[in-house]
């Protein structure tokens, strides 16, 4: 294993480790999950080291090196930054294993004392001597925006994610009285036309082989509708995203991963993918079958996680960022979302100079403002590159 130890400790009974290499990663495993199970927050589900592991698997690459900032004390586990170490153009960045799929970014440390331990995480992270770090998707309640170690940063982007309650949005069969009575109606007309189809089913099926069909189903649906829609989107397009979600379902060994999937004469014609962990589920992937897409089976879908995710449970659906029209629907609350950049070196400060950080909001509002035929050529087009090169 990897590991090397910094020259400073935050105190006399806690050190201070380095882990950068895959075996050493996978060694922490059950340290990992000790501190996890005793410190993370709900939304850390992407820090776990069962998410973290099936990322490394699909997209950890040469052009990444982990950079695992750990603190023991006594020995034991009690703080994990797990950050990877990534190059391009000249640019060491280090950022948040786990993206693109990822839809947190955290640090994960225990109570006790965490303020000291953060502070010697974060003199750590300096010594690594990295040109930029890059805080995408920090909720205004992590552990580290709460630390305050990066309010030097920019805000480069700012969304929110928000909320359903669970309590108030589940009713006995279907939508609550939370929802208005048009509404209510409104799904039990969308439940009739669908049986008029075939026979209407509703499963959850647990971590294995099914669930691993299910998920690739589900992404392929996905892929589909965004096609169709004309929007571009390089991570869902991507292959390693279909192969990460067949991975984690499948993963019968601890995985967070729940589907839900309503089925039409046996075949999937709605499937969420979801995170549970510590009371919440983390709505990731929501699809419908390009063939039902008009009847509304999408709303009935929303309302079959929750209910299953209520029957897991769970108390708070988080719906992720950003706060869509669709999910205001159902949102009890929101949590803000920024994308922050530091600049660590000179490089990176006269990178940043040059408005580095303002160039992926410019170019995501660009791809927003194509023209439907444009759009679609080049969504098509980019998953053509993507599968052809790998990517």
């Amino acid at each position: 294993m990897a590991k090397t130890r910094f020259p400073h400790v935050a105190d006399g009974a806690v050190t201070i480790g380095l882990v950068t290499d895959l075996d050493g990663f996978l060694a922490l495993r059950q340290d990992w999950d000790a501190l996890f199970a005793r410190a993370a927050l709900p939304q850390q589900v992407f820090q776990s080291h069962v998410f973290l592991r099936h990322w490394a698997t699909h997209y950890l690459d040469r052009h990444g090196t982990l950079s695992i900032v750990t603190a023991r004390r006594h020995g034991r586990l009690v703080m994990v930054w797990p950050l990877v170490r990534q190059r391009r153009c000249s640019l060491d960045t280090l950022r948040f294993m786990g993206i693109p799929v990822a839809q947190f970014g955290d640090v994960l440390v225990e109570d006790e004392d965490s303020e000291a331990l953060l502070q010697a995480g974060w003199r750590a992270v300096l010594l690594l001597h990295g040109d930029l770090f890059e805080a995408r998707k920090l909720r205004t309640d992590s552990v580290l925006a709460r630390a305050g170690l990066l309010d030097e940063a920019t805000r480069t982007e700012q969304v929110e994610a928000p909320f359903a309650d669970l309590a108030w949005r589940v009713g006995e069969k279907g939508p609550s009285l939370a929802y208005p009575s048009r509404e209510r109606s409104n799904h039990r007309r969308r439940l009739r036309r669908l049986e008029e189809r075939g026979v209407v089913g509703f499963q959850t099926p647990p971590p294995g082989p099914e669930a691993s069909l299910l998920a690739s189903a589900a992404v392929a649906m996905k892929q589909a509708s965004l096609a169709r829609h004309g929007i571009i989107a390089p991570t869902v397009d991507d292959p390693r995203f279909s192969a990460f979600f067949r991975d984690l379902a499948g993963d019968a060994g601890g995985t967070s991963l729940r589907i839900s999937s309503i089925h039409c004469n046996g075949v999937p014609v709605g499937i969420d993918l979801s995170l549970d962990c510590k009371g919440r589920s983390f709505g990731h992937v929501i699809a419908t079958h390009p063939d039902h897409e008009r009847g509304g089976v999408g709303k009935i879908l929303v309302h079959h996680a929750f209910a299953s995710a209520r029957a897991r449970g769970n108390t708070i659906f988080d719906l992720l960022a950003p706060a869509d029209a669709y999910k205001l629907e159902h949102s009890d609350g929101r949590v803000g979302v920024s994308d922050l950049l530091l600049p660590l070196s000179l490089k990176g400060r006269l990178v940043c100079g040059l408005g580095i950080q303002h160039w992926r909001p410019a170019l995501k509002s660009a791809a927003k403002r194509l023209p439907p035929g444009i759009a679609r050529r080049v969504a098509a087009w980019n998953k053509g590159e993507g599968a052809q090169n790998g990517l």
